[in-house]
């Protein structure tokens, strides 16, 4: 019989009502705990509601009417965690949480988590958290962020959030989300298990502890011995984690409610008191396949499958239940099928309640925010003047870019008491770069601190940060060290408004020191010349200065995003320019700026011009600009002409039509982008300007060659340079 779903509902009625139930793998008696029976009873209705969601939802989708049918079949023992954990505890969930969700509901009065789960199921855009956009597991009011299946994606992220729990207790932030005394819950399976997010998250939560911080995080691996098809060996995850320095594992069996509450409490108690993290291995079945379109007799023997279904979380808590007198054989089934009428007709209503049509109605949650921050006061003068000691009388003085991205940060921390600046030797070395040079002396190691060296853990934090109020600075090393973990950003960071409808942001604002030109350093990975991977990312900001002043109003601008509107800001520097001082000829002094007003910002998408003119207009950022403004009195010379330059600042919010307004009179256009030519923000401008343009453009992208950089003399031959844009420019204009 390949309907599985069928038979696993069929064979609990009949093996409760035979009294043929699976045996215990423990002898632990309700008698011999302080457990009351009433517990059991209200575990075991979230099992049985949990079991006829996953059942009703297979049959909606044969009817195309639900649109998800991954469901918790296999593991209920999960209600357990609903029960045990307070709703004020983060958590941050395995796909397979129904149990879980159902049980923590219970713990807020009015709540509806069978209707809220059948609307997110049928994608309904009436869905309370990702208003129909995916099915989701997740509440506000339940302190559940929702997690997407990137594998173990959500890890770092919870880490981060445990790890930022203390630290806002002891520092006083008021915008904190979390009480001092929560610790955070995160689920996911065996085979996650394996994945490098994960393995980057246990590291990460090790490696603190090891050095005397607290981690209050509770890992739970419902080990089902199954990742899709590929079986996990029964002593895998227990040989991997059982013995890790830093971790206390605690194995519980996710078919035995009693045992499992009882080590469930222990770890909670552990963690709560101790500050560090535990490892729950929960040892489980999965029933009914992977999802609703998975036949296991493709890769599973008939004999096995039935031997699991024997072995349903459901029948070991009827006899359970039964054994410690708690419910009739009777009462069970009646609760069962009394579960059945209550669940069909709530999904059948939700099949009929709207969804999702428009695209502006998908989009309208890309940068959703329902929390409400106002930006804080500046700080004083004399507040300044004691923290900068005696750099405050040099601080008027006209300053390179690194100098002037260092001021900034001094004063938007004190400005923005729930900042933190974190990365690889941001603290008492000051960056490789000295850009946080002094930080860690004026604001203490609690609120500059180095990270391992581990990106995704470090955009982890910085997610795990925002989920507890605060507006973190992480840095990442260099723009190449980035990939290691795009993912966080792509996956996580970018994506927790829209499937949330701004009920949860992870505001941040990432530094990441990067492009090329950098001479005589590091070849490719010091000077990676590609921003592509930000061009498609919804919802997150990109910046690049071009210039010290520039540098820290658009600073300012990023963290008053982030913690006004919830944002996630990727704010790049360009490296060759942090230390440049002239423009044309030595000493003249010409890239070094005033430390701007503490009240001047640059708004998002506002350009900036340089020299007037109709014969050409250059477009341009970054070191782009500075070759640009170096080729401008050259070109002007061939031309004869004056000519136009602009810097667009903001990559991901190009106000096109205010550019298009500015190059309307030009006859000529030239784009001079120092990234890799494939995949360039100027490729994408470029189409953009001529599909919009109600008149011939006379238009043309100069961009780096779509090449590796070299180390050496060589490191700038296949990018932008003056002499180039030069040419390119006379060329365009002469035809």
């Amino acid at each position: 019989m390949f309907n599985r779903d069928e038979v696993v509902d069929q064979n609990f009625t009949k093996c409760v009502n035979d009294g043929n139930l699976p045996k215990a793998r423990t002898n632990l008696l309700l008698s011999q705990t302080n457990i009351r029976s009433s517990v059991l009873i209200s575990i075991f209705e979230s099992q049985v509601f949990s079991r006829h969601m996953d059942l009703k939802a297979r049959l909606l989708k044969n009817e195309g009417k639900c649109f998800y049918t991954i469901g918790s079949s296999g593991h209920e023992g999960n209600a357990v965690f609903g029960k045990v954990f307070p709703y004020t505890d983060m958590a941050f969930l395995h796909y397979r949480s129904g149990p879980f969700f159902i049980e923590r509901s219970k713990q807020i009065p009015k709540a509806t988590p069978l209707y809220d789960m059948a609307l997110s199921f049928m994608a309904s855009s009436e869905d309370p958290i990702s208003g129909g956009r995916h099915k989701v597991i997740g509440s506000k009011p339940l302190n559940i962020p929702p997690q997407t299946s990137t594998i173990a994606s959500h890890l770092p992220k919870a880490v981060g959030t445990a790890f930022s729990i203390d630290r806002a207790k002891g520092l006083g932030i008021p915008e904190r989300e979390l009480k001092g005394d929560s610790i955070v819950i995160c689920s996911f399976g065996d085979a996650s298990a394996n994945h490098a997010t994960a393995l980057s998250a246990f590291n990460t939560a090790r490696w603190i502890t090891h050095a005397g911080g607290h981690v209050p995080i509770v890992f739970i691996c419902e080990d089902n011995g199954t990742g899709i098809s590929v079986p996990t060996d029964k002593r895998w995850i227990e040989q991997n984690f059982s013995d890790l320095p830093g971790i206390n594992y605690i194995q519980a069996d996710g078919l035995h409610l009693i045992d499992l509450i009882i080590n469930t409490r222990r770890a909670e108690q552990d963690c709560r008191i101790n500050r560090s993290p535990i490892f729950i291995h929960m040892r489980t079945v999965r029933l009914m396949g992977h999802a609703g379109s998975d036949v296991e007799v493709g890769y599973r023997p008939l004999a096995e499958i039935e031997a699991t279904e024997f072995n349903d979380p459901l029948l070991h808590s009827a006899r359970i239940l039964m054994e410690n007198k708690c419910l009739s054989a009777e009462e069970i089934l009646n609760l069962y099928e009394s579960a059945r009428a209550q669940i069909g007709p709530v999904y059948d209503a939700a099949t009929l309640r709207p969804k999702l049509e428009s695209s502006k109605d998908v989009m309208a949650s890309i940068t959703a925010n329902q929390t409400t921050r106002k930006a804080p006061k500046q700080a004083t003068q004399k507040a300044r003047k004691e923290l900068f000691g005696k750099e405050f009388k040099r601080i008027d003085q006209p300053q390179h870019m690194a100098k002037l991205i260092n001021y900034a940060l001094s004063d938007i921390m004190l400005r923005y008491e729930n900042t933190l600046v974190f990365g690889e030797d941001v603290a008492q070395k000051g960056g490789v770069y000295h850009v946080t040079a002094d930080l860690y002396k004026q604001y203490g190691i609690r609120r500059v601190f180095d990270s391992s060296l581990d990106e995704t853990s470090i955009i982890g934090f910085g997610i795990g940060f925002g989920h507890n109020g605060f507006v973190p600075i992480p840095e990442i090393q260099f723009l190449a060290y980035l990939h290691n973990a795009e993912d966080q950003l792509r996956g996580e960071a970018a994506t927790l408004a829209f499937f949330s409808e701004g009920q949860f942001t992870n505001p941040m604002v990432l530094r990441v020191p990067g492009l090329g030109y950098q001479k005589g350093f590091g070849g490719h990975f010091h000077n990676d010349n590609s921003l592509t991977i930000f061009r498609d990312l919804p919802g997150v900001i990109l910046a690049v200065p071009s210039n010290g002043a520039d540098a820290a109003k658009m600073l300012r601008t990023a963290v008053r995003e982030a913690h006004v509107n919830g944002r996630v800001v990727v704010f790049v520097e360009p490296i060759a320019l942090y230390m440049i001082k002239d423009l044309h000829e030595p000493k003249d002094g010409k890239w070094n700026f005033q430390y701007p007003d503490l009240y001047e910002e640059i708004p998002l998408g506002e350009f900036a011009e340089y020299g007037i003119g109709k014969t050409l207009t250059i477009i341009t950022y970054g070191n782009g600009l500075y070759l640009s403004l170096q080729a401008q009195k050259e070109i002007e010379k061939k031309l004869k002409k004056k000519i136009k330059v602009i810097d667009l600042r903001w990559l991901s919010d190009i106000n096109l039509p205010h550019v298009q307004e500015a190059i309307d009179t030009c006859e000529n256009v030239l784009i001079v982008d120092e990234c890799r030519r494939t995949g360039c923000h100027g490729e994408g401008l470029l189409a953009n300007l001529v599909g919009e343009s109600k008149k011939p453009l006379n238009i043309k992208l100069h961009a780096a060659e779509d090449s590796f950089i070299s180390l050496g003399v060589a490191a700038t031959a296949t990018l932008p340079s003056k002499e180039s844009i030069i040419q390119h420019a006379v060329e365009l204009v002469n035809g």
